[in-house]
């Protein structure tokens, strides 16, 4: 039995106004190539297969193909829902899927069995069983209790997430016996894990109320698939619980790491293998930093195929404030096919231009002031930005003039 394990494909996503449909199109491909080689039995895409709630029609189609596609190849697809994804959106095809084979798992449903899944081996016997766990929202496992403080409410939600797991997995047992299988169990989840490394595209799904999730609260499972966390990385050095990561980059600070899916094979119920495979790199992407002359080697190095376009985003060390920073940025690419998607002044320079104003107290200031001195720290270069930048100072004081008023 071959399982692969994928997550957070973001279809539809928007990247600086980049679309990402030719890059998740080769991914695609790629990933139903692999399927074939390797042979694999079924795939599981560990939540937010979309980027938002409202995906693109183009993003739809995709999936809609690749269920195809994969039903062509006779293998199985389990897809669960994420943070990103919406239930009602996922579940409208739910049961037409099923008949390709594709099995949805959107929400934590009232009945625990229909997280129970039975994966069949090409000779029709079953090969393993899932305990399907999506996103879980708070409310799908927790009622609200008033009087109750911040920590009170991170523990109780950490516990029932806990208890849902183990309900799930002792269902899973009972299945598994009654039947008389010898066949692993599997786990998925969409959460972040206690002491995992985020990256900036992934957004905070507890806010205020879970910071992570602890390893020991998941169930003894045989292999335990994880979304929601796009570097692939093992959580607390367990081998067979991990975070695949996204296919392809959502954000620059993602570069260092390589993309991958997992591989993971069992005899009966062993694990007999965990194989990380690499996914090729469909889009040129460079993260370049340093003062304007070291940029202007870093620049001259990357290579750039003909027909092809390089997105770059560029982080600027000067001692002295530039008034045409994009411009000289734009001089030292010259005709060549790079695209700066983000370009900002290093943190070390904004802090400094701060610091020198430091002698300024809060008392001293107006809100109007101290905000235009945080927007002083980023970076509005080309018309656009000083548009926004115009818009958000305006939208502000209008606010404080509504809130002066309310006080007057």
């Amino acid at each position: 039995m071959k399982i692969l394990h994928t997550s957070d494909w973001h279809l539809g996503q928007n990247f600086f106004t980049k679309s990402r449909l030719a890059e998740h199109q080769q991914f695609i491909q790629w990933l139903l190539g692999t399927v074939e080689s390797e042979q694999v039995d079924c795939v599981i895409i560990a939540g937010d297969v979309f980027d938002t709630g409202t995906p693109p029609s183009y993003a739809r189609e995709l999936y809609n193909r690749f269920v195809v596609d994969m039903h062509r190849l006779g293998c199985q697809l389990i897809v669960l829902g994420g943070n990103h994804d919406s239930v009602a959106m996922l579940n409208e095809s739910k049961q037409l899927l099923k008949q390709l084979h594709t099995q949805v798992i959107a929400s934590v449903g009232t009945e625990i069995s229909e997280q129970i899944l039975e994966i069949t081996k090409s000779s029709g016997d079953v090969g393993a069983i899932v305990c399907a766990v999506p996103f879980i929202r708070p409310r799908d496992v927790l009622k609200s209790m008033s009087g109750e403080s911040g920590s009170e409410k991170q523990k109780a939600l950490g516990e029932a997430i806990k208890a849902h797991y183990s309900a799930l997995y002792q269902n899973a047992l009972q299945l598994r016996s009654s039947k008389e299988l010898d066949v692993p169990i599997i786990a998925t989840g969409h959460l972040t894990a206690l002491g995992v490394t985020t990256s900036e595209s992934v957004r905070d799904i507890y806010i205020g109320t879970l910071d992570g999730f602890a390893a020991d609260g998941f169930p003894p499972a045989d292999y335990i698939a994880l979304g929601h966390i796009h570097r692939p990385q093992k959580v607390a050095k367990s081998d067979h619980i991990r975070y695949s990561g996204s296919p392809i980059y959502l954000s620059f600070d993602e570069l260092k790491s390589q993309k991958q899916v997992v591989l993971v094979e069992f005899a009966s119920s062993h694990l007999v293998g965990i194989e990380p495979v690499a996914i090729p790199s469909f889009q040129p992407m460079f993260s370049l930093k340093g003062d304007l002359a070291s940029l202007q080697q870093q620049l001259d190095s990357i290579s750039v195929e003909e027909g092809a376009s390089v997105w770059v985003s560029i982080e600027v060390e000067v001692q002295d404030y530039l008034t045409d920073l994009q411009q000289a940025v734009q001089k030292m690419i010259g005709d060549r096919e790079i695209e700066v998607l983000q370009l900002r002044r290093s943190r070390a320079h904004r802090e400094r231009t701060l610091n020198q104003e430091q002698a300024e107290t809060l008392s001293e200031l107006s809100p109007i002031e101290v905000f235009g001195k945080r927007l002083a720290v980023e970076v509005f270069d080309s018309e656009e930005d000083k548009a926004r930048q115009q818009r958000i100072t305006t939208r502000f004081k209008q606010i404080v003039e509504d809130v002066e008023g309310e006080r007057s």
